[in-house]
């Protein structure tokens, strides 16, 4: 066992198409969680999340074409992440779980529960889970550079040394200012390889493909409309770079959601990644403690 900031984890494995899928467990006494990570980021997204729900039974698989998960093969998206999720669940022994997404992940769980609500009766989607459908004849792939085009941009890129990767990332806008143990953790675990090569461990097929259901794949974007998904949608205030312009707003998230089957409240003070960060993280584990769930 290690320790995460102030909790106790334990890595362990769990069989799925291909290999062995890596699983970050934060162990409890309390209902059972899993949490999936966004677009190019790993488990350790959700360390401050364990950190603030002491005695939940915390699992955040790295996913398929990430960091211990890198070398799963293809081939990739949404419903390979689902799979991979039910045979989690079916591993540890758990009949359904609470369902927590941030970004990518909450596509991935909103889809899990309308193929599955057996097993996710409830979700919490931070910032993330709810699409808009792209014009007809929209090119997906100039649509995901234009949205994480910074983010894909730093696959291809490498590192001389762990110092100048953590440096590149004390300069990012969005995760500088909220610079700690739960961020160096985070960022650390995604790097892979040999000074002075270090990489990123993201898979760029893993991270198109998955862009590309997020973007532009009907059942994906129709998930978080079917009724028996339910739970709760919270949003940042800013966005990917803590500029204003943030992925959502009050106005299309009303539009687009039934209020009480799927609630939405935005978090103040925050911006994408910053959300899952102290002291924003404090509002998402409680919409957590409120969607019990038993194995």
């Amino acid at each position: 066992m290690t320790t995460s900031g102030s909790s106790l984890t334990r890595e362990l494995t769990a069989p799925v198409r291909g290999g062995r899928l890596a699983v970050t467990h934060w162990p409890g006494d309390g209902p059972p969680v899993v949490a999936l990570h966004g677009i190019t980021a790993n488990s350790l997204a959700f360390a401050a999340l364990a950190d603030a729900l002491p005695g939940v039974d915390l699992y955040a698989p790295d996913l398929r074409g990430r960091a211990g998960s890198a070398e799963l093969p293809g081939p990739y998206g949404l419903g390979a992440h689902v799979e991979d999720v039910v045979a989690l669940l079916d591993h540890v022994g758990l009949a359904h779980v609470v369902l927590v997404g941030h970004s990518m992940g909450a596509f991935v769980a909103a889809l899990a529960a309308a193929r599955h609500p057996d097993r996710f009766p409830r979700v919490v989607l931070v910032d993330g889970g709810l699409g808009f459908p792209p014009p007809a004849g929209t090119d997906i792939d100039a649509l995901l550079k234009a949205v994480i085009g910074p983010a894909m941009d730093r696959l291809s890129m490498t590192f001389a040394s762990t110092e100048d990767y953590l440096a590149f990332f004390r300069a990012h806008p969005a995760l500088g200012p909220h610079w700690g143990p739960h961020v160096t953790g985070y960022v650390t675990r995604d790097l892979t390889g040999r000074a002075p090569e270090l990489r990123s461990s993201c898979v760029l097929d893993a991270v198109r493909a998955d862009g590309a259901d997020v973007l532009g794949d009907a059942e994906t974007l129709a998930a978080v409309h079917q009724p028996r998904v339910r739970g709760e949608l919270l949003w940042a205030e800013r966005g990917l770079l803590d500029e204003p312009r943030a992925l959502y707003d009050a106005e299309r998230v009303a539009a687009a959601l039934d209020p009480v089957r799927m609630p939405a409240r935005r978090i103040d003070g925050t911006n994408h990644y910053s959300v899952l960060f102290p002291p924003a993280v404090e509002e998402v584990a409680s919409a957590v403690r409120g969607a019990p769930a038993g194995g």
